[in-house]
Parts: structure tokens; C-alpha cells; sequence
């Protein structure tokens, strides 16, 4: 969901630690990737219309108690099946992937499953934290959390490949700085484990 700009050819580089981490927000189309940006944007409900290309926003976001801010440069792209083979153009060199589910969409879950496992098995994405939100958890027929873990086999993902399902309503945001908390800390505790294979070798 959402009104972007379109470029689908957008190759970026990998990122330096001292600048803005790259997350790139995936899922089926209608799932809230969009209402989940620009919440985190705006801190308000924006109404979207499906995104033909991306959006993407820089944020500066405050985590933990500390309330240290983190900045991240979010890609949120388009969910439609013509769209996805284009994900891995976006998720090239990502320090971390937001994948958003509809909690309500049962029917196309397995689909949701199958995209999911499909990046996350890609050579360049192996080791790239994923927080799966779960999101309009707060509609009386979604799926439970348990639910969702079992139908997305996130137990099947790599065992390279951390993961947090984190519940949440885009709408009104519940449930989103929860999850980018947990991303940002499987994102830093990642880093430094390529530090220490690095001082290895």
C-alpha cells in the first residue's frame, strides 16, 4: 500500500556503519507496508493507495530506555506479484528486512510464506536480520502469533538468519517501536559478529 515514485532499477551501496542503516519494509501488496512507514514517518495514520514502485523515508528514531537515537533509511516497495521479483534489487546489502503480514489474510498466508522464505534464501541475504510484523493483530478474526509462526514456518528460515515476530496495528502504531527495537539489536549483535570473523582472519 502507498503512493510512491517508481524506479525499478535502484542498486544501492553498501552502506558505511557511520550512516543511516538500510531496511527495506516487504510484503504482499495490502498487507500495511505503507500505513508502517509512514506511521514511523509521521507518527500519524496517512491513507495509502497501493505503491507501483517504493517510498522511502530517512527516520531518526529514539530506542530503549536510553532513548538513543538510531537513524535508518527505509525502502518500502511494492507487494504486487510483478513487483516482487524486483525485491532483491532493494534488498542488496540491507542491514536489516521488515517483512508485513496480514494478520487477517489467511488465504494468501502460505503466499506470504513462500515470498518470505524466498528472499530470506538469497545468497546476498543470508544473515540479514528479519523482523516479521504481524500486523492489524487487532482485528477479532486475525490469526494468532502462534498461528503465524506455525504458517510461516519461521522455525524453517536459516539458521543464519535471525528473526522477531512482532505483533502490531499499523494504524495506530501499537507494536512498531517494540519491533524496531528488537531489529536494531539483532542488526548491532550481527555486526559485531562479522567484526570478530574479521580480526580472525
Amino acid at each position: 500500500m502507498g503512493n510512491g515514485s517508481s524506479d525499478h532499477h535502484s542498486f544501492f551501496p553498501c552502506l558505511p556503519p557511520f550512516q543511516a542503516l538500510h531496511i527495506v519494509i516487504l510484503g504482499l501488496d495490502c498487507a500495511g507496508k505503507t500505513t508502517v512507514l509512514y506511521r514511523l514517518r509521521f507518527n500519524e495514520f496517512v491513507n495509502t493507495v497501493p505503491t507501483k514502485g517504493f517510498n522511502t523515508e530517512k527516520i531518526k528514531v529514539a530506542l530503549g530506555e536510553s532513548r538513543r537515537k538510531a537513524s535508518f533509511h527505509f525502502w518500502d516497495v511494492g507487494g504486487q506479484e510483478k513487483l516482487r521479483p524486483l525485491w532483491r534489487s532493494y534488498t542488496r546489502c540491507a542491514d536489516g528486512i521488515v517483512f508485513v503480514v496480514d494478520s487477517v489474510d489467511a488465504e494468501r498466508i502460505e503466499e506470504a510464506k513462500t515470498e518470505l522464505h524466498k528472499i530470506t534464501r538469497l545468497a546476498e541475504n543470508q544473515g540479514v536480520p528479519v523482523l516479521v510484523v504481524a500486523n492489524k493483530q487487532d482485528l477479532r478474526n486475525s490469526l494468532s502469533l502462534a498461528e503465524m509462526e506455525s504458517s510461516l514456518a519461521l522455525r524453517e528460515l536459516s539458521t543464519s538468519t535471525p528473526w522477531h515476530l512482532q505483533p502490531a496495528c499499523a494504524i495506530i502504531g501499537e507494536g512498531l517501536q517494540e519491533g524496531l527495537e528488537k531489529l536494531h539489536a539483532m542488526i548491532l549483535k550481527r555486526r559485531k559478529v562479522l567484526r570478530q570473523q574479521k580480526k580472525k582472519r
